[in-house]
Order: C-alpha cells, then structure tokens, then sequence
C-alpha cells in the first residue's frame, strides 16, 4: 500500500481513509489535502494525509508530559523568629532537590502583626509533595522543630 518516499495515490488514500476516490480528489482540489501533481496522477505526502486526519508525526520524537505544582501555604500564629527557622530549614531542603534539572522555588514572607507566614513552592510534582510532607511533620509534629517559639515570642 506504501509507495517509495512515503507517498500515496489517490486509490490508497481512498482506500486507507474509506472514502470514495471522488471525495478524495475533491479534498485535494478544495485545498483539504495536499497534493502533488506527477503526471497526470496525484501523490499525497505521509505527512499531508497524517494532518488530514490529525494523526501524529512518528518522525516527530514524543515529547514528554511534564508537570509542575505552584503552592501557596499560610501559617498562622508564627513569629518572627519561627517563621526564619522555618523559611531556612524549607530552603535547605529546596537545595537538596534530587533534580537539579527542575529545582524547587521557594519563597517565605512574614507579616508580623498578623504574625502569619506564607510559603509560595514551585516544582516537580513529587518533590513539592515532599517539601509539603516536611512542612506538615514539621508544623504538627510533637516534637516541632519550631518548639514553643511560635507561640511565645
């Protein structure tokens, strides 16, 4: 079915799509597909016939799925000198990322009289998850890393 150099007569196409050899013909002078006039035949391109019919380039390398999280967390009731313990142990573990090809973004601000903190992530998927898991160990934890400052300062 496949002629040389990846090209198609108008029959094969017909055939290929199920269409009448008429309706193909009639694509091609509407401009629909494309087509090259050798002779006193058409030939359709691979190419032309695959973005006929929307299918996807195979010579066009898959391009991979990729993702990536924005997180905003508020923390409430958090003091000046917590929030700069908790902003520097985030971009501690930020810097440690496994990919230095998507590295995490991370950004804190503190409001002191609302003594609120927010925390701004960006990144990966799984690394923001981790980062998000230290935060919630940390900030609900028994024994937190924050101890009684958060309250007490």
């Amino acid at each position: 079915m496949l002629m040389g150099n990846d090209m198609y007569s108008v029959e094969q196409v017909a055939d290929r799509l199920g269409l009448h050899v008429r309706t193909v013909r009639g694509y091609i002078r509407s401009g629909r597909l494309r087509a090259v006039r050798i002779g006193k035949q058409y030939r359709v391109a691979r190419a032309d016939l695959d973005a006929l019919t929307g299918t996807p380039d195979p010579a066009r390398p898959d391009v991979p799925v990729a993702a990536e999280v924005s997180s905003i967390v508020q923390v409430d009731g958090i003091h000046r000198h917590g929030a700069d313990r908790l902003g520097t142990l985030l971009l501690a573990a930020a810097n440690t990322n496994h990919d230095p090809a998507n590295p995490l973004r991370v950004q804190t601000l503190h409001d002191e009289e609302r003594s609120r903190m927010k925390v701004v992530i960006i990144g990966g998927v799984a690394a923001t998850a981790e980062l998000l898991h230290l935060l919630h160990g940390v900030l609900d934890g028994d024994d937190s890393l924050l101890g009684k400052e958060i309250g007490d300062a």
